[in-house]
């Protein structure tokens, strides 16, 4: 499925990042790793240690990799528990500056899948503040933050709405160079960091836990990310999928007073 593609995977030691690596290197794709702290021994060919925050840290590791990238695994995040303006540069604004800037070294047809999450779907509601930071610079994070009133958990729901966004803004962004952008939402994942969402994420958490039979496992999301880096999703483009289990789905419905069937 990925026989012989060079694919980057941000969040490559631990979570979603650390199955989707392993995941991708067994369908035949060479992985370079791109995390703070270096993955478990021969899960990648090749890694770089990089601070998202950090846009010198982001020039220097786009100078490291090759050109003829055939997909970027945009999966590294921090949780709510982080200062707002952190959560903001790692999730969002590191992102989508790697990202342009691997966009030049990438091969005709590669992939980008961000990591979003279900805490995203409200997005269409936070349109005023998506917009503003469409320009939103390393530099200027904390004042955006204080501007729109964003602290606490509310950074990480505002980081995947704004997410959610671009990857729909981007469906075409790359065609003449047949690069496509999806995304994925999950809902609560079995990480080392579901603990934080749970602290500080609070009531919306709690509920959507009792919902649902259990929490996702990192391989319940590495098989999609998988997918969408493959030639066999070329026609999905600027997609968001809800890889949660049915809480989307349930959430959607009890909105509109469907029924279960």
């Amino acid at each position: 499925m990925l026989q012989g593609k060079m694919i980057v995977v941000t969040g490559v030691s631990s979570g979603i990042g650390e199955k989707t690596a392993q995941l991708v290197r067994a369908h035949g794709a060479y992985v370079f790793g791109v995390d703070l702290k270096p993955p478990r021994p021969n899960l990648v060919d090749a890694f770089h240690r990089a601070d998202l925050s950090k846009p010198e840290e982001i020039d220097d590791l786009v100078q490291h990799l090759p050109i003829g990238i055939d997909g970027l695994a945009n999966i590294a995040g921090l949780p709510p528990t982080h200062a707002p303006a952190q959560v903001l540069k790692v999730n969002l604004v590191g992102l989508k500056y790697l990202t342009t800037a691997l966009i030049p070294r990438m091969a005709v047809g590669a992939s980008v899948v961000n990591l979003a999450s279900l805490a995203g779907m409200d997005w269409a509601e936070s349109l005023p503040a998506i917009k503003d930071s469409e320009t939103l610079l390393f530099e200027n994070v904390e004042e955006f933050c204080h501007r729109h009133g964003i602290q606490g958990a509310r950074s990480y729901f505002f980081s995947k709405e704004a997410l959610i966004a671009w990857t729909l803004q981007s469906r075409w962004s790359w065609r003449d160079q047949g690069i496509r952008m999806n995304a994925i939402s999950p809902g609560p994942v079995r990480t080392p960091i579901l603990a934080d969402f749970l602290e500080t994420l609070g009531a919306r958490a709690e509920e959507d836990m009792n919902v649902m039979e259990r929490p996702a496992q990192p391989s319940d999301i590495a098989p999609v990310v998988a997918f969408l880096l493959s030639d066999g999703a070329a026609w999905i483009r600027g997609s968001n999928l809800a890889v949660d289990g049915g809480m989307h789905s349930h959430l959607i419905a009890l909105r509109a007073g469907l029924a279960e069937g």
